[in-house]
């Protein structure tokens, strides 16, 4: 693991945010690259999450976390790894509806950013056991459970 700088912008005015520390701890353990390289990390309300869910995705709704890996033009090389958007009420939902602390919500969905910004997918089953596996991993670090466990038990009640 080499080291990676957060930038930290948190335009959300509202609670529950973790401090910027915990993102960069959380963001630096799900870098994985071997060079250095450096990330954005913006806290959005829903209305900017919206937008660019539409505007990049085609999906008119605000979403947890959106991944936006740096494509350098040809020739050029920069350590920029990309920037993730992650929209602060989403996730605060999501915990409370997967009865998950928010705490470990956050930390999912900035391992889960992370590993998209490296080329990690889970668009189809393989990739998405193998995301999913290093995620679980990833997570217990922090002593986390498996956030996918949580989420299946809750649907299943």
């Amino acid at each position: 693991m080499s080291e990676l700088t957060v930038d930290f912008q948190n335009v959300y005015n509202g609670p529950g945010v973790p401090e910027e520390s915990q993102f960069q701890t959380w963001a630096q353990a799900a870098w994985l690259e071997q060079n250095p390289s450096e990330v954005t990390i913006r806290i959005v309300g829903i209305d900017e999450s919206q937008a660019l869910n539409s505007q990049y995705r085609g999906k008119d709704k605000p979403t947890n976390v959106l991944s936006f890996p740096f494509e350098a033009p040809a020739g050029i090389t920069m350590p920029v790894a990309g920037d993730l958007v992650i929209c602060a009420p989403v996730v605060e939902d999501e915990a409370r509806e997967q009865l998950k602390e928010p705490s470990t919500h956050w930390a999912h969905m900035v391992v889960h950013g992370m590993l998209h910004l490296q080329g990690y997918d889970h668009i189809d089953d393989e990739d998405a056991e193998a995301m999913e596996a290093l995620e679980i991993r990833l997570l217990a670090q922090f002593g986390f459970g498996n956030p996918y466990a949580a989420e299946e038990t809750v649907k299943d009640s």
